[in-house]
């Protein structure tokens, strides 16, 4: 009986003991003043991680400080590319300009109709030709082909009993492609088979 009470009492005052027991009592401070040692690494854990946290939360926000000027670059170039986009061809263009002024100066002082009407053919000429090979722009003829929706738009039909098969006539205005996408139908007349 002596030794158990021996035991209690030194159950009691030993709380490294009664913590390695698992007991109820281990989840307590202990009683005799003395502060436990997995307290004391629990604190320094919990410090480590709330420092880690800081230190990931500040690279986040520097991360997302980065992707938002990266973005705002990204659209700013994306915009500067549409606007300028066009700039080469705008240049092509200028010297079809200059050529226009220069044939407009032309018939005012020699008043030649057949000098200025030559000048404006070779003026289309140069500028569908420089449009075609440099920029990929077309012009297609569609008179005696099959009706394509896809390539044509009818503007007017008529009746023939010598088809069975819709066929465009005439080429009211001419159709185009860029890099054989058709970007602009034909706007054509139209023969029909006569229905029986």
């Amino acid at each position: 009986m002596a030794d158990m009470e021996k035991d209690t009492e030194m159950n009691e005052g030993d709380c490294p003991e009664a913590s390695a027991m698992g007991s109820p009592e281990s989840q307590l401070p202990c009683q005799d003043g003395h502060e436990d040692p997995g307290e004391q690494d629990r604190a320094e854990k919990v410090a480590d991680l709330e420092a880690q946290l800081a230190e990931a939360s500040d690279q986040y926000l520097r991360k997302a400080a980065e992707f938002e000027n990266f973005r705002k670059r990204m659209n700013r170039e994306k915009q500067e590319a549409i606007d300028f986009a066009n700039q080469s061809l705008l240049l092509d263009l200028i010297q079809i300009i200059d050529d226009f002024e220069r044939a407009i100066k032309s018939a005012d002082t020699s008043k030649d109709f057949t000098g200025f009407y030559e000048g404006v053919i070779m003026i289309e000429k140069r500028l569908s030709s420089q449009l075609e090979h440099k920029w990929g722009l077309k012009r297609f003829d569609s008179a005696g082909e099959g009706f394509d929706p896809n390539r044509h738009e009818a503007l007017m039909m008529e009746k023939s009993g010598d088809i069975t098969e819709p066929v465009v006539q005439e080429d009211l205005l001419k159709g185009y492609t860029l890099k054989d996408r058709v970007i602009r139908p034909a706007k054509v007349k139209v023969l029909m088979p006569e229905s029986e």
